[in-house]
């Protein structure tokens, strides 16, 4: 590629990735603005929690006759991007939008990375259409809608930048996207922050110099963290595939979800475990006296609204599940319980979607630099000890997390169903 050709390629990039930036910047806001009233007006009348079965049997019943093409959610944006699939419905945005919304005004227990990334993709693929870019470039500006959506909606965006390159293929990143992801993702956090909607703040975390022995408890501390992750996805997955087969249609299981979300409310007493439960995030950075089961109670909360089909994400669940178990960990270790929940909330998301670099940059932008040794270390021991799992079962697996090379590219999902492929023998090898 000649000099001029990486000039024009560059612009192209800066260019289409600021459109791309400015459009998920702009939903993120949205979407942020309507899940703070959506909270706002659970928590100042909270027996609207008790319709929230109702709720799900409308949901559902519309999800069930316009979203038949959708439903795959983040798993339909990886399938997209890998097999050059057929354009992303671009109702994709409002109707996940508007149903992760109505999940957080009931009671449900989700989050939104996964709306803001189908969000950040769908218009991020009606855009590429509609400027007819050739397929490499399609692919590129998918993972810049990925990138922008994550990015903005959290207000990290060189982590969302990373996620969008290494969530595509497990344990690669995708660099010919990076120049369109990372443009896509700065201006889209600053799209959020100009249109006036903030952040969480967290503690920032205290300087620790790594000692042997902090080493070996982060190794316990990444044993925990991978056995909690393997429990939720588990959990979630199971909750899914049983449900699909004993009721086959979404508006009745979303009912019957939301029938045990109730229930588990006023089983626990407390309010604490719907919707994003940020209020107990930041407790657990503080609190001493932090319950010890919140991790666990959070986990059943949000492995039973997704699996019965709510819409929403994983990502700040997961962040209360973390640092949760973080504070407990922390406390049981002689840790800081600021850094110990710090740790614990990048390392479980990391775990759970088989990202830890991209969750690694996010615990630095959240946290500040003194996490960043510790979190890298959680985060990749709970990656690789949480084995071949994710809650994205779309995910591509090119090479095993033991290093064993795979003959080709094979899906999480089919990981489940089949023994992975293994590589064909070098002619002389015994």
């Amino acid at each position: 590629m000649t000099g001029r050709e990486r000039l024009a390629a560059l612009g192209q990039w800066i260019l289409l990735g600021s459109l791309v930036g400015v459009l998920c910047g702009a939903a993120s806001a949205l979407f942020l603005w309507l899940l703070e009233r959506a909270t706002a007006l659970r928590t100042g009348h909270e027996v609207i929690v008790y319709t929230l079965p109702l709720a799900g049997l409308v949901i559902g019943w519309i999800y069930e006759r316009l979203g038949q093409s959708i439903k795959a959610g983040n798993n339909l944006v990886i399938d997209t991007i890998h097999d050059e699939g057929p354009e992303i419905p671009l109702r994709m945005a409002p109707m996940v939008l508007i149903g992760t919304v109505l999940t957080h005004v009931f009671g449900g227990s989700a989050g939104r990375e996964g709306t803001a990334v189908q969000m950040g993709a769908s218009i991020t693929d009606w855009v590429s259409h509609r400027l007819r870019v050739s397929k490499q470039v399609r692919r590129q500006l998918l993972a810049a809608g990925v990138a922008g959506g994550f990015g903005s909606v959290f207000g990290t965006p060189i982590a969302g930048t990373v996620f969008g390159l290494e969530f595509i293929v497990l344990g690669r990143i995708e660099y010919d996207a990076l120049v369109p992801a990372l443009v896509a993702s700065v201006i889209g956090d600053m799209t959020t922050r100009a249109l006036g909607i903030g952040h969480t703040h967290y503690p920032p975390a205290p300087h620790v110099p790594l000692t042997p022995v902090l080493l070996l408890e982060w190794l316990v501390f990444a044993a925990a963290v991978a056995l909690v992750t393997t429990t939720f996805i588990e959990l979630t997955h199971a909750i899914k595939k049983r449900g699909e087969a004993l009721f086959p249609r979404l508006p009745v299981r979303m009912l019957l979800g939301g029938l045990v979300v109730v229930g588990l409310w006023k089983l626990v007493g407390t309010s604490d475990y719907l919707g994003l439960g940020v209020p107990m995030i930041v407790r657990a950075f503080e609190d001493p006296s932090f319950p010890a089961h919140a991790f666990a109670l959070k986990l059943v909360f949000t492995a039973v609204t997704l699996g019965a089909g709510f819409l929403g994400g994983e990502v700040t669940p997961l962040f209360f599940v973390g640092a949760a178990l973080g504070n407990v960990l922390a406390r049981l270790l002689g840790i800081p319980i600021e850094l110990g929940a710090g740790v614990g909330l990048a390392a479980v998301f990391a775990a759970s979607s088989n990202t830890p670099l991209a969750l690694s940059i996010m615990a630095m932008e959240l946290l500040g630099a003194p996490v960043f040794p510790h979190v890298v270390i959680v985060c990749v021991l709970a990656y690789l000890l949480s084995g071949h799992r994710s809650i994205y079962p779309a995910q591509r697996l090119l090479n095993g997390k033991g290093g064993a090379r795979l003959a080709r590219p094979t899906t999480l999902r089919e990981l489940t169903a089949t023994p992975p492929p293994a590589a064909p023998k070098k002619e002389g090898a015994p």
